[in-house]
């Protein structure tokens, strides 16, 4: 079997492991490429095919129905099998139909037995002959959208409840795509432009984010494989989250907490923020997690964090009430920000989950604020677009806690060009605003 070969076995096998163990494919496809000694060339078709065949799961399995025979019974290596081909036949132009058709049915030779490959055989050759189904034949709009994008139609119609039908079809769609590597400067050590001039040297295409002013566009190459990540010039880090820090308001010599903390951008972000002055303590449930955060400061040369393993639920067994001058509370959400880098949790989120987060953020928020001093300022925020984790939470919290009051200067410590999406003291960046990910702020202010 040729080598594009083995990458389509690897991508076969990551497949069924994201489906059978619900595992984060993004995690899986480091691990295989380090397990499998991919070839460095490779790497690119590896993340190409199991990324867009997971992004394009619903609209493949819609296509494919038309060419099995109903009531078939397929194994589920098989399906994942056709689903990759399929993806390549549609959506890859450089590999030829016919290399992309020889290459499936040699695997199901290899993993199944005659019977398999000649039915793998059949379908993607009636496929190639007959073209496959309009997507204009579904009436229903929600669910055109739905099977159009791979969107589960529990959650379009959630976000055209919420956003309307432009929004979350333009939402949808940009799901599909994927995400470009971003980068944090850390301006203690080295200025923007002296930095991207040092990844230019090193090679990597780059170039300024137009939307916060110490962070970079990587158009080629990976950065966490540079010198300048090595020397702790820069932090890979999504620009939504950036904004974080800019909420939050830093100065000079304050104590923060970062209560959900890992795996620490935002706390070595905030950090940098106060140019190794003051205290950032940053939290996590777990050890682990928690150790990722402290190497994460020494690399940055950042002497200002110190670190707690500890349930945040639990902070005021540990700290003194009023002790804080700002807290950042970055809640665990359901994640539905960031499907272009997390493809799969399309498929396993549930609507309930939704809604037991919000009591889990909520919960937070009541036992983290007490800690903040008067006239302190909390940011809450989530990697989610959903209204009922971002500000409905923020509504019920405010309603039931009359000490807090939403800080309406938010806008003014905002990036320029994030300004205009900020409403009042709160903003929800869509993952078309700018290209990053889905995310949502809220400023509050204890009132003096």
């Amino acid at each position: 079997m040729s080598r594009k070969g083995n990458v389509r076995e690897s991508a076969l096998t990551l497949l069924e492991t994201i489906e059978k163990n619900q595992s984060y494919s993004n995690l899986l496809l480091n691990n295989t490429i380090k397990k499998n000694e991919i070839d460095p060339k490779d790497i690119g078709l590896l993340t190409e095919l199991t990324y867009g065949t997971l992004q394009r799961k619903m609209t493949l399995d819609y296509y494919l129905q038309a060419f099995i025979k109903k009531g078939r019974k397929i194994d589920d290596w098989v399906r994942q099998l056709l689903r990759l081909t399929l993806y390549q036949m549609i959506y890859l132009d450089r590999i030829p139909d016919r290399a992309a058709i020889y290459e499936a049915v040699e695997i199901a030779k290899k993993r199944g037995h005659k019977g398999i490959a000649s039915m793998v055989n059949g379908v993607l050759r009636s496929i190639q002959r007959e073209g496959i189904p309009s997507l204009d034949n579904i009436g229903d709009r929600a669910e055109r959208i739905s099977i159009e994008t791979s969107h589960p139609l529990w959650l379009v119609q959630r976000w055209i409840k919420q956003f309307g039908f432009e929004k979350t079809k333009e939402m949808c769609e940009i799901n599909l795509t994927a995400p470009l590597q971003t980068a944090r400067v850390n301006t203690t050590k080295i200025s923007r432009d002296e930095c991207l001039a040092l990844l230019r040297d090193e090679g990597y295409e780059v170039e300024e984010s137009p939307i916060i002013p110490e962070a970079i566009k990587c158009l080629r190459g990976n950065l966490a494989n540079s010198k300048a990540f090595r020397e702790g010039y820069i932090t890979i880090q999504d620009e939504s989250s950036m904004i974080v820090a800019y909420a939050l308001g830093v100065e000079k010599d304050e104590k923060v907490l970062d209560a959900c903390a890992a795996p620490g951008g935002k706390s070595t972000h905030i950090a940098e923020k106060l140019q190794n002055s003051g205290e950032v303590i940053s939290l996590d449930l777990h050890e682990h997690k928690v150790k990722l955060i402290s190497e994460n400061a020494i690399r940055l040369g950042l002497s200002n964090i110190s670190t707690n393993a500890m349930d945040s639920r639990k902070v005021q067994e540990h700290f003194q009430k009023e002790s804080f001058d700002r807290i950042l509370i970055d809640a665990p959400c359901s994640g539905l920000g960031v499907m272009r880098r997390k493809p799969d949790m399309k498929y396993t989120k549930k609507e309930e989950d939704v809604t037991n987060l919000s009591q889990i953020q909520l919960s937070l928020l009541e036992s983290i604020t007490p800690l903040l001093k008067k006239d302190g300022i909390v940011v809450y925020s989530t990697c989610t677009v959903d209204r009922e984790e971002n500000d409905d939470v923020i509504k019920l919290f405010l309603e039931q806690h009359g000490e807090f009051e939403g800080d309406r200067t938010l806008k003014e410590r905002l990036p320029e060009a994030v300004r205009p999406l900020a409403e009042d003291f709160s903003l929800q960046i869509l993952p078309q605003d700018f290209g990053s990910d889905g995310f949502y702020i809220a400023c509050l202010r204890k009132k003096g």
